[in-house]
């Protein structure tokens, strides 16, 4: 546990004083860790402060809040006696949902020195500018994505093709499965019609890496047609699982005796 100190409620009252615009500091003291949490779980910051945070039990802090619903963060910079940390804290707003800070920087925070005015210029000049842009964006893309951007399901089509991924290796469908729209596509893209199988199929020389062109380039003209495109694996069977019988220990025929 971080030795408590004495002078961050005077400190941030004086940094409060010296910031532009008007801001009012509000002080906390709290008895256990845990006590802590509701403020610092809003800390808008990836670095050393969030560090200290989630390290160290602070039992106190102070929330500096300014124009346009600014909050800065206010805490002891444990084992510097002649620093404090200050970051900025996320928007309270009821409207403001976790989508809305997708892509957005952290402002993050900084240490200043103890004294006030010192600090106050370091933060205008370092925190302030990044909070203010970040906080911008927020609100930004508050108003005009005000719910996630959820993907779409897809279309519905009338059309289907399955590929298959069989035991052996070999990749195709067979042909009664394969929409006539489709057929001439897969021809294009070297499948081959194989009437002994009854199937379309690739050839399996084609190696993974071809095979996977194959399959795209599949895929994106069949989608351009409006026909869907599926792929999937053969379902294992029993004999397929079992091993080879040897012709040397393969057992004979039973015989009346």
């Amino acid at each position: 546990m971080a030795s408590p100190r004495t002078d961050l409620s005077a400190f941030a009252v004086g940094l409060a004083a010296r910031l532009p615009g008007t801001w009012t500091s509000e002080y906390q003291r709290y008895a256990q860790y845990a006590d802590q949490l509701p403020r610092t779980v809003k800390l808008w910051d990836n670095g050393h402060v969030d560090y200290i945070v989630s390290q160290y039990v602070l039992t106190h802090d102070a929330v500096l809040h300014g124009p346009a619903d600014q909050q800065l963060y206010v805490a002891d910079r444990p084992r510097y006696p002649h620093q404090f940390v200050v970051a900025p804290l996320t928007p309270a707003s009821t409207h403001i949902k976790p989508h809305h800070f997708a892509g957005v920087a952290e402002p993050n925070g900084i240490t200043v020195p103890k004294d006030p005015a010192r600090a106050a210029a370091e933060v205008t000049r370092r925190v302030l500018p990044r909070y203010e842009q970040a906080l911008h964006t927020v609100l930004d893309n508050a108003v005009h994505q005000p719910e996630p951007p959820h993907r779409p399901a897809p279309p519905q089509v009338d059309q289907v093709l399955t590929l298959t991924l069989y035991g052996d290796g070999a990749l195709g469908a067979p042909y009664e499965s394969v929409p006539v729209e489709a057929r001439m596509t897969l021809y294009a893209h070297g499948f081959q019609y194989h009437p002994h199988q009854a199937a379309f199929l690739l050839p399996t020389a084609y190696g993974n890496t071809r095979r996977a062109l194959v399959v795209h380039g599949v895929v994106q003209q069949l989608t351009a047609k409006g026909i869907g495109v599926n792929l999937r694996h053969s379902a294992p069977t029993i004999n397929a699982a079992l091993p080879p019988t040897s012709p040397k220990t393969a057992p004979s025929t039973s015989r009346t005796r």
